[in-house]
Protein backbone atom coordinates (compact mmCIF):
# COMPACT_ATOMS: atom_id res chain seq x y z
CA UNK A 1 0.00 0.00 0.00
CA UNK A 2 3.15 2.42 -1.33
CA UNK A 3 1.22 6.06 -0.84
CA UNK A 4 1.68 9.55 -2.51
CA UNK A 5 5.25 10.23 -2.99
CA UNK A 6 4.29 14.00 -3.93
CA UNK A 7 2.19 15.25 -0.81
CA UNK A 8 4.32 18.21 0.88
CA UNK A 9 2.79 16.83 4.44
CA UNK A 10 3.97 13.67 3.73
CA UNK A 11 7.49 14.19 6.09
CA UNK A 12 5.60 14.95 8.34
CA UNK A 13 2.79 12.72 8.78
CA UNK A 14 2.92 9.33 10.86
CA UNK A 15 4.77 6.71 9.05
CA UNK A 16 1.62 4.19 8.99
CA UNK A 17 -0.61 7.14 7.50
CA UNK A 18 2.63 8.24 4.82
CA UNK A 19 1.83 4.30 3.69
CA UNK A 20 -1.39 4.30 3.12
CA UNK A 21 -3.93 4.67 -0.09
CA UNK A 22 -7.85 5.88 0.97
CA UNK A 23 -10.22 2.64 0.75
CA UNK A 24 -11.93 2.98 -2.44
CA UNK A 25 -15.89 2.12 -2.20
CA UNK A 26 -18.29 1.12 -5.21
CA UNK A 27 -18.31 4.10 -7.68
CA UNK A 28 -21.16 6.09 -7.25
CA UNK A 29 -24.05 6.35 -9.65
CA UNK A 30 -24.31 10.09 -9.94
CA UNK A 31 -20.44 9.36 -11.01
CA UNK A 32 -21.26 7.04 -13.77
CA UNK A 33 -23.67 9.10 -15.05
CA UNK A 34 -21.62 12.10 -15.37
CA UNK A 35 -18.43 9.79 -16.75
CA UNK A 36 -20.60 8.13 -19.59
CA UNK A 37 -23.56 10.54 -20.01
CA UNK A 38 -25.82 6.99 -18.67
CA UNK A 39 -29.30 8.04 -17.39
CA UNK A 40 -30.38 4.35 -16.60
CA UNK A 41 -27.99 3.11 -14.01
CA UNK A 42 -28.03 0.32 -11.36
CA UNK A 43 -25.12 -0.38 -8.94
CA UNK A 44 -24.41 -3.99 -7.88
CA UNK A 45 -21.16 -3.06 -6.35
CA UNK A 46 -21.49 -2.35 -2.65
CA UNK A 47 -23.70 -4.28 -1.16
CA UNK A 48 -26.38 -2.66 -0.20
CA UNK A 49 -30.45 -4.23 0.45
CA UNK A 50 -31.73 -3.93 -3.17
CA UNK A 51 -35.40 -3.27 -1.06
CA UNK A 52 -34.03 -0.59 0.84
CA UNK A 53 -35.03 -0.21 4.82
CA UNK A 54 -38.12 -1.01 6.32
CA UNK A 55 -40.86 1.07 5.68
CA UNK A 56 -41.15 2.32 9.35
CA UNK A 57 -37.61 3.94 8.89
CA UNK A 58 -38.91 6.50 6.88
CA UNK A 59 -41.98 7.58 9.57
CA UNK A 60 -39.24 7.39 12.36
CA UNK A 61 -37.06 9.57 10.24
CA UNK A 62 -39.47 12.54 9.41
CA UNK A 63 -40.71 11.90 12.69
CA UNK A 64 -36.76 12.92 14.34
CA UNK A 65 -36.57 16.24 12.11
CA UNK A 66 -37.83 18.12 14.67
CA UNK A 67 -35.10 17.44 17.16
CA UNK A 68 -31.97 18.17 14.51
CA UNK A 69 -30.81 20.94 16.65
CA UNK A 70 -30.35 18.70 19.59
CA UNK A 71 -26.96 16.24 20.13
CA UNK A 72 -27.46 12.94 19.72
CA UNK A 73 -27.97 10.87 22.83
CA UNK A 74 -23.82 10.33 23.09
CA UNK A 75 -24.32 6.70 25.10
CA UNK A 76 -27.24 5.56 22.65
CA UNK A 77 -29.30 4.64 25.62
CA UNK A 78 -32.41 3.32 23.48
CA UNK A 79 -30.95 1.54 20.92
CA UNK A 80 -28.52 -0.58 23.47
CA UNK A 81 -31.87 -1.69 25.22
CA UNK A 82 -33.43 -2.28 21.75
CA UNK A 83 -29.91 -4.54 20.96
CA UNK A 84 -29.41 -5.62 24.42
CA UNK A 85 -33.24 -7.50 23.90
CA UNK A 86 -32.46 -8.54 20.32
CA UNK A 87 -29.22 -10.60 21.57
CA UNK A 88 -30.39 -11.05 25.25
CA UNK A 89 -27.15 -9.33 26.39
CA UNK A 90 -26.55 -6.67 28.76
CA UNK A 91 -26.06 -3.15 27.69
CA UNK A 92 -22.40 -2.39 28.99
CA UNK A 93 -21.40 -5.13 26.41
CA UNK A 94 -22.65 -2.92 23.49
CA UNK A 95 -19.93 -0.31 21.43
CA UNK A 96 -21.91 1.60 19.09
CA UNK A 97 -20.35 2.89 16.29
CA UNK A 98 -20.48 4.69 12.76
CA UNK A 99 -21.03 1.91 10.79
CA UNK A 100 -19.04 -1.41 11.84
CA UNK A 101 -15.99 -0.19 10.78
CA UNK A 102 -15.76 2.43 13.20
CA UNK A 103 -15.96 -0.32 16.10
CA UNK A 104 -12.98 -2.33 14.16
CA UNK A 105 -11.34 0.68 14.43
CA UNK A 106 -11.48 0.96 17.94
CA UNK A 107 -10.13 -1.94 19.16
CA UNK A 108 -7.13 -1.43 16.86
CA UNK A 109 -6.82 2.08 18.59
CA UNK A 110 -7.49 0.33 21.74
CA UNK A 111 -4.54 -2.28 22.11
CA UNK A 112 -2.37 -1.66 18.91
CA UNK A 113 1.06 0.03 19.03
CA UNK A 114 3.96 0.81 16.56
CA UNK A 115 5.79 -2.76 16.52
CA UNK A 116 2.10 -4.66 17.13
CA UNK A 117 0.40 -6.99 14.60
CA UNK A 118 -2.64 -7.71 13.50
CA UNK A 119 -4.00 -10.61 11.82
CA UNK A 120 -6.53 -11.45 9.41
CA UNK A 121 -6.47 -13.72 6.39
CA UNK A 122 -5.74 -13.30 2.59
CA UNK A 123 -8.32 -11.53 0.23
CA UNK A 124 -9.97 -10.02 3.38
CA UNK A 125 -12.00 -6.93 4.21
CA UNK A 126 -9.60 -4.02 2.74
CA UNK A 127 -10.28 -2.00 5.83
CA UNK A 128 -8.16 -4.57 8.13
CA UNK A 129 -5.22 -3.52 7.00
CA UNK A 130 -6.05 0.72 6.86
CA UNK A 131 -6.96 0.37 10.61
CA UNK A 132 -3.71 -1.11 11.61
CA UNK A 133 -1.16 1.43 9.61
CA UNK A 134 -3.18 3.68 10.84
CA UNK A 135 -2.34 2.98 14.40
CA UNK A 136 0.76 2.53 13.60
CA UNK A 137 0.78 -1.62 13.74
CA UNK A 138 2.08 -4.27 11.34
CA UNK A 139 -1.09 -5.46 9.23
CA UNK A 140 -0.35 -9.72 8.36
CA UNK A 141 -2.22 -11.80 6.24
CA UNK A 142 -2.14 -15.12 6.55
CA UNK A 143 -2.63 -17.66 3.57
CA UNK A 144 -6.02 -18.66 2.14
CA UNK A 145 -8.10 -21.55 1.62
CA UNK A 146 -10.35 -21.89 -1.33
CA UNK A 147 -10.47 -18.19 -1.20
CA UNK A 148 -11.32 -18.05 2.53
CA UNK A 149 -10.06 -18.25 6.19
CA UNK A 150 -7.30 -20.94 6.76
CA UNK A 151 -7.74 -21.00 10.86
CA UNK A 152 -4.57 -23.78 10.96
CA UNK A 153 -2.74 -21.11 8.53
CA UNK A 154 -3.82 -18.24 11.03
CA UNK A 155 -2.97 -19.76 14.11
CA UNK A 156 0.56 -20.20 12.71
CA UNK A 157 1.03 -16.70 11.82
CA UNK A 158 0.35 -15.69 15.60
CA UNK A 159 3.81 -14.44 17.29
CA UNK A 160 4.10 -12.53 20.79
CA UNK A 161 3.85 -9.41 18.46
CA UNK A 162 -0.11 -10.25 17.41
CA UNK A 163 -2.40 -8.20 19.08
CA UNK A 164 -5.63 -8.45 17.37
CA UNK A 165 -7.26 -10.78 15.11
CA UNK A 166 -9.89 -10.20 12.34
CA UNK A 167 -11.85 -12.82 11.32
CA UNK A 168 -14.51 -11.94 9.09
CA UNK A 169 -17.53 -14.40 8.60
CA UNK A 170 -18.49 -14.47 6.09
CA UNK A 171 -15.52 -12.92 4.26
CA UNK A 172 -16.16 -9.86 1.99
CA UNK A 173 -15.26 -10.08 -0.91
CA UNK A 174 -15.21 -13.63 -1.52
CA UNK A 175 -18.37 -14.53 0.72
CA UNK A 176 -16.55 -17.80 2.16
CA UNK A 177 -17.16 -18.56 5.58
CA UNK A 178 -15.95 -20.98 9.02
CA UNK A 179 -18.24 -23.70 10.44
CA UNK A 180 -19.42 -23.46 13.80
CA UNK A 181 -16.70 -25.60 14.58
CA UNK A 182 -14.05 -24.63 13.09
CA UNK A 183 -14.47 -21.29 14.43
CA UNK A 184 -15.12 -22.15 18.03
CA UNK A 185 -11.67 -24.03 17.48
CA UNK A 186 -10.12 -21.36 16.63
CA UNK A 187 -11.07 -19.24 19.40
CA UNK A 188 -10.26 -22.43 21.92
CA UNK A 189 -6.27 -21.86 20.35
CA UNK A 190 -6.33 -18.28 20.36
CA UNK A 191 -4.33 -16.93 23.36
CA UNK A 192 -6.40 -15.05 25.82
CA UNK A 193 -4.22 -11.74 25.78
CA UNK A 194 -5.40 -11.10 21.79
CA UNK A 195 -8.84 -9.64 20.76
CA UNK A 196 -10.31 -12.23 18.41
CA UNK A 197 -13.02 -9.50 16.23
CA UNK A 198 -15.33 -11.31 14.52
CA UNK A 199 -16.97 -9.82 11.88
CA UNK A 200 -20.07 -10.81 11.21
CA UNK A 201 -21.28 -7.99 8.80
CA UNK A 202 -23.32 -10.50 6.72
CA UNK A 203 -24.96 -12.37 9.49
CA UNK A 204 -28.61 -11.79 8.64
CA UNK A 205 -27.87 -13.77 5.46
CA UNK A 206 -25.23 -16.28 5.98
CA UNK A 207 -27.49 -17.65 9.20
CA UNK A 208 -30.13 -18.39 6.82
CA UNK A 209 -29.69 -22.02 5.40
CA UNK A 210 -31.41 -21.55 2.27
CA UNK A 211 -28.43 -19.90 1.16
CA UNK A 212 -26.30 -23.00 1.40
CA UNK A 213 -24.39 -22.75 5.01
CA UNK A 214 -26.30 -24.68 8.30
CA UNK A 215 -23.33 -25.08 9.64
CA UNK A 216 -22.75 -20.62 10.27
CA UNK A 217 -21.86 -20.14 13.56
CA UNK A 218 -23.66 -17.24 15.82
CA UNK A 219 -20.00 -16.08 17.50
CA UNK A 220 -22.50 -14.01 19.79
CA UNK A 221 -23.15 -17.24 21.79
CA UNK A 222 -20.14 -17.94 22.80
CA UNK A 223 -18.79 -14.12 24.64
CA UNK A 224 -19.28 -15.39 27.75
CA UNK A 225 -16.76 -18.49 27.04
CA UNK A 226 -14.11 -16.09 25.60
CA UNK A 227 -13.90 -12.46 27.09
CA UNK A 228 -11.52 -11.65 24.13
CA UNK A 229 -13.77 -12.28 21.76
CA UNK A 230 -15.63 -9.07 19.71
CA UNK A 231 -18.27 -9.93 17.51
CA UNK A 232 -19.42 -6.64 15.21
CA UNK A 233 -22.77 -6.39 13.16
CA UNK A 234 -24.21 -3.40 11.00
CA UNK A 235 -27.33 -2.17 10.14
CA UNK A 236 -25.76 -1.53 6.61
CA UNK A 237 -26.06 -4.68 5.02
CA UNK A 238 -29.90 -6.70 5.58
CA UNK A 239 -31.82 -3.92 7.02
CA UNK A 240 -30.64 -0.57 4.30
CA UNK A 241 -29.37 1.69 6.34
CA UNK A 242 -26.18 2.24 4.82
CA UNK A 243 -26.18 5.88 4.21
CA UNK A 244 -26.61 6.37 7.92
CA UNK A 245 -23.48 4.33 8.82
CA UNK A 246 -24.74 2.45 12.68
CA UNK A 247 -22.95 -0.69 13.77
CA UNK A 248 -21.80 -2.32 16.71
CA UNK A 249 -19.65 -4.27 19.03
CA UNK A 250 -20.87 -6.93 21.34
CA UNK A 251 -17.85 -8.25 23.81
CA UNK A 252 -17.51 -8.73 27.35
CA UNK A 253 -18.42 -5.59 29.42
CA UNK A 254 -14.62 -5.51 30.43
CA UNK A 255 -13.43 -5.07 26.51
CA UNK A 256 -16.82 -2.58 25.63
CA UNK A 257 -15.38 -0.15 28.61
CA UNK A 258 -11.83 -0.02 26.88
CA UNK A 259 -13.55 0.41 23.15
CA UNK A 260 -15.93 3.17 24.46
CA UNK A 261 -13.33 5.08 25.99
CA UNK A 262 -11.65 5.97 22.62
CA UNK A 263 -15.13 6.03 20.85
CA UNK A 264 -15.26 9.62 20.09
CA UNK A 265 -18.26 11.32 21.30
CA UNK A 266 -21.43 11.16 19.51
CA UNK A 267 -20.22 9.23 16.82
CA UNK A 268 -23.42 7.92 16.02
CA UNK A 269 -25.98 10.97 14.56
CA UNK A 270 -29.38 11.27 15.99
CA UNK A 271 -31.48 10.29 12.88
CA UNK A 272 -28.87 6.87 12.72
CA UNK A 273 -29.85 6.07 16.30
CA UNK A 274 -33.97 6.38 15.97
CA UNK A 275 -33.69 4.62 12.57
CA UNK A 276 -31.89 1.53 13.75
CA UNK A 277 -34.14 1.16 16.36
CA UNK A 278 -37.28 1.34 14.14
CA UNK A 279 -35.33 -1.13 12.14
CA UNK A 280 -34.54 -3.54 14.44
CA UNK A 281 -37.92 -4.03 15.59
CA UNK A 282 -39.15 -4.74 11.89
CA UNK A 283 -37.45 -8.27 11.56
CA UNK A 284 -40.52 -9.07 8.96
CA UNK A 285 -38.32 -6.52 6.55
CA UNK A 286 -35.30 -8.96 7.67
CA UNK A 287 -37.23 -12.18 6.41
CA UNK A 288 -38.04 -10.44 3.50
CA UNK A 289 -35.10 -9.38 2.20
CA UNK A 290 -33.01 -12.30 3.08
CA UNK A 291 -35.67 -14.64 0.70
CA UNK A 292 -34.80 -12.36 -1.75
CA UNK A 293 -31.61 -12.84 -1.23
CA UNK A 294 -32.04 -16.68 -1.42
CA UNK A 295 -33.99 -16.25 -5.11
CA UNK A 296 -31.19 -14.05 -6.49
CA UNK A 297 -28.33 -15.90 -5.73
CA UNK A 298 -29.75 -18.68 -7.68
CA UNK A 299 -30.31 -16.91 -10.62
CA UNK A 300 -27.26 -14.70 -11.07
CA UNK A 301 -25.14 -18.40 -10.42
CA UNK A 302 -27.39 -19.99 -12.19
CA UNK A 303 -26.72 -17.47 -14.92
CA UNK A 304 -22.90 -17.19 -14.52
CA UNK A 305 -22.61 -21.01 -14.79
CA UNK A 306 -24.90 -20.95 -18.27
CA UNK A 307 -22.32 -18.49 -19.56
CA UNK A 308 -19.47 -21.23 -18.54
CA UNK A 309 -17.94 -19.04 -15.73
CA UNK A 310 -16.97 -20.31 -12.55
CA UNK A 311 -17.73 -18.27 -8.94
CA UNK A 312 -16.86 -18.72 -5.58
CA UNK A 313 -19.67 -20.07 -3.55
CA UNK A 314 -21.09 -17.43 -0.99
CA UNK A 315 -23.57 -16.80 1.87
CA UNK A 316 -23.70 -13.36 1.84
CA UNK A 317 -25.64 -10.87 -0.52
CA UNK A 318 -23.00 -10.65 -3.74
CA UNK A 319 -21.00 -13.37 -5.25
CA UNK A 320 -17.43 -13.31 -6.65
CA UNK A 321 -17.09 -14.21 -10.25
CA UNK A 322 -14.51 -15.45 -12.12
CA UNK A 323 -14.41 -14.25 -15.49
CA UNK A 324 -10.70 -14.20 -16.60
CA UNK A 325 -7.95 -12.35 -17.35
CA UNK A 326 -10.12 -9.71 -18.92
CA UNK A 327 -11.45 -8.15 -15.88
CA UNK A 328 -10.86 -4.69 -16.16
CA UNK A 329 -12.12 -4.81 -19.95
CA UNK A 330 -15.01 -7.01 -18.84
CA UNK A 331 -15.80 -4.09 -15.70
CA UNK A 332 -15.25 -1.24 -18.17
CA UNK A 333 -17.97 -2.93 -20.41
CA UNK A 334 -20.79 -3.43 -17.87
CA UNK A 335 -19.74 0.39 -16.98
CA UNK A 336 -20.47 1.65 -20.07
CA UNK A 337 -23.94 -0.29 -20.23
CA UNK A 338 -24.81 1.28 -16.82
CA UNK A 339 -23.85 -1.37 -14.59
CA UNK A 340 -21.85 -0.85 -11.54
CA UNK A 341 -19.66 -4.07 -10.21
CA UNK A 342 -16.66 -4.59 -7.86
CA UNK A 343 -13.41 -4.86 -9.31
CA UNK A 344 -11.40 -7.31 -7.28
CA UNK A 345 -7.72 -6.64 -8.42
CA UNK A 346 -6.73 -4.39 -4.78
CA UNK A 347 -7.85 -7.60 -3.25
CA UNK A 348 -4.92 -9.67 -5.33
CA UNK A 349 -8.31 -11.21 -7.14
CA UNK A 350 -7.66 -9.72 -10.75
CA UNK A 351 -9.70 -12.22 -12.45
CA UNK A 352 -12.71 -11.79 -10.19
CA UNK A 353 -15.92 -9.25 -10.14
CA UNK A 354 -17.65 -9.16 -7.15
CA UNK A 355 -21.70 -8.42 -7.72
CA UNK A 356 -24.24 -7.54 -5.15
CA UNK A 357 -27.54 -9.30 -5.65
CA UNK A 358 -30.02 -6.87 -7.02
CA UNK A 359 -33.50 -6.94 -7.51
CA UNK A 360 -34.91 -9.70 -10.44
CA UNK A 361 -34.43 -7.18 -13.01
CA UNK A 362 -31.05 -5.65 -12.01
CA UNK A 363 -29.93 -9.16 -11.97
CA UNK A 364 -31.24 -9.89 -15.61
CA UNK A 365 -29.93 -6.62 -16.69
CA UNK A 366 -26.35 -7.46 -14.87
CA UNK A 367 -26.43 -11.09 -16.87
CA UNK A 368 -27.05 -9.45 -20.15
CA UNK A 369 -24.76 -6.93 -19.87
CA UNK A 370 -22.00 -10.17 -18.70
CA UNK A 371 -23.12 -12.15 -21.70
CA UNK A 372 -22.25 -9.02 -24.44
CA UNK A 373 -19.05 -7.69 -22.60
CA UNK A 374 -17.88 -11.23 -22.72
CA UNK A 375 -18.29 -11.57 -26.54
CA UNK A 376 -16.71 -8.26 -27.22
Amino acid sequence: MAGQTNNRFDRWATPGVRGLQPYQPGKPIDELQREYGIDEVIKLASNENPLGPSPVVAETLAASVAELSRYPDGNGFALKQALAAHHRLNSAQITLGNGSSDVLEFVVRAFVQPGDEVLFAEYAFAMYPLVTLAAGGTPVAAPARDWGHDPEAMLAAITPRTKVVFVANPNNPTGTWLSDDELQAFLEAVPEHIVVAVDEAYFDYASDPALGAPDYPDASRWLSRYPNLMVTRTFSKVYGLAGLRVGYALSHPDLADLLNRVRPPFNVNSQALAAAEAALADQAHVSRSVILNVEEMARVTDGVTEMGLEFIPSVGNFVSVEVGDSAAAVYDALLREGVIVRPLANYGMPRHLRVTLGLPAENERFLGALRRALKA
